[in-house]
């Protein structure tokens, strides 16, 4: 064979593995889903600018398309919220979201209920938070609870998106009812956390609003401030449309025992049988995600907690 013929080849062959690299890079794993019911199919649109107020960075809020798409932005100033008009005693909530484009080490989109507002030493909280891209990480969806201001017990699970999250709009979706509490990425099941009753103090369980943030996580989100957010390329901006809130909205007037059923037909939309378990097909594709994607749950997080928390066993 002669140098050049070598020559050839072995540039074939780094042009070959590094093709190869790049397939299974962030944005292109090389996964089939599992396909799946679209749970997102069961649920209304709502008309954000009207379920929603601003919590924060009011100037920052941008409704489209007759208030059915919001964009919200952060920049050196400040990063903006929106707060659901409701409270919630359980229910269905999703939103198709488009992340900002370009390098955000450091931006947090928090798409999560809260009640932290109306009980602050005891609030509960389920999370899903979006976590900003430095081009040296693949994309990360981090899921977390809290139950009665149990935030020294973070229930923290991490996984590995197997998309752009910048490309186009996709569904990040929260069922929580009497049972459990599924977290769901473009209807695909990554974790339910179940309801027991050996130990119900854990489990989310008064009445709570929905919010849609954009944030500086700086400290929090990228190993205590080592790549902080970088504002040259802001302002950083996110989409939301098609969000769905279903469920049973609580009574102000009675907050710990009363709701009224937002479903005009009377139906229980949520809390019903159709949803207080996974489907065979949503717990295979469950155990798919975990298998393939899932890096980081505090069950096996041996250093931080030297005793596992009770439901981990």
């Amino acid at each position: 064979m002669t140098h050049f013929h070598l020559r050839q080849k072995l540039l074939f062959s780094f042009i070959l593995i590094l093709s190869l690299t790049t397939f299974v890079s962030s944005h292109s794993r090389p996964y089939s889903t599992p396909s799946v019911t679209h749970i997102t199919d069961s649920f209304p649109h709502v008309p954000i600018e009207s379920a929603f107020s601003n919590a924060f960075g009011a100037s920052h809020v941008k409704f489209l398309s007759n208030g059915s798409m919001v964009t919200l932005a952060l920049d050196k100033i400040s990063g903006s919220g929106l707060v659901s008009q409701n409270r919630y005693s359980y229910g269905f909530f999703s939103a198709a979201i488009k992340l900002p484009a370009g390098l955000s080490p450091g931006v947090v989109v928090a798409f999560y209920l809260s009640n932290a507002d109306k009980f602050p030493h005891s609030h509960d909280e389920i999370d899903i938070e979006l976590l900003g891209h430095d081009k040296r990480n693949d994309w990360v969806i981090q899921t977390n609870l809290y139950a009665n201001g149990s935030v020294s017990t973070g229930r923290e699970e991490k996984f590995y998106l197997w998309f752009d999250p910048t490309q186009q709009h996709h569904y990040y979706s929260i069922l929580w009812n009497s049972y459990h509490t599924v977290f769901f990425v473009d209807n695909i099941p990554v974790r339910e956390f179940t309801h027991k009753n050996t130990y119900p103090f854990i489990y989310p369980s008064k009445p709570m609003s929905l919010y849609a943030t954009i944030w500086d996580g700086s400290e929090w989100a990228t190993h205590g401030g080592k790549y902080p957010v970088n504002y040259k390329y802001g302002p950083f901006v996110v989409s939301f449309t098609e969000m769905e809130l279903s469920g049973c909205i609580a009574d102000p007037k009675v907050p710990f025992s009363s709701c009224s059923n937002s479903n005009p037909s009377g139906l229980d939309p949520v809390n019903g049988a159709e949803f207080n378990k996974l489907s065979q097909q949503q717990i295979a594709a469950m155990d798919w995600a975990r298998r393939k994607l899932m890096f980081y749950s505090y069950c096996n997080d041996r250093p931080r907690y030297k005793v596992l928390p009770a439901e981990c066993h």
